[in-house]
């Protein structure tokens, strides 16, 4: 199962973000959910450096398909735009599929 952490402060200003594990929906190579999951992610991470002034720290494990991502100062409204998407399609993503294979958490720090 994929596990989703999106890690909000009181006001909703997002914080970071985790993702890891794998869905197990299909076979290495054919997995359909993890293969949407890590391009949300990674094209989220992507649009950020490149479209955005917000700078965030990251960690990726490809032997574990784990990936942290902290935004220390915060983020824009840019960024926040490209989260708020990321969220989305994440969302949409469970629904279609099922907890099953993703799970999603909110927690505020």
């Amino acid at each position: 199962m994929i596990q989703v952490e999106i890690i909000r402060d009181a006001s909703k200003a997002y914080v970071g973000f985790s993702i890891k594990g794998h869905a197990g929906y299909a076979e290495h190579g054919q997995d359909i959910i993890c293969a949407a999951v890590s391009v949300l992610a990674q094209n989220t991470v992507n649009s950020i450096e490149q479209f955005t002034d917000d700078t965030f720290s990251g960690e990726i494990d490809e032997k574990t398909g784990s990936l942290a991502v902290s935004f220390p100062h915060g983020v824009g409204k840019d960024s926040r735009l490209l989260l708020d998407s990321m969220v989305l399609g994440l969302t949409s993503i469970a629904e279609e599929y099922g907890k099953k294979y993703i799970k999603i958490r909110f927690r505020e720090v």
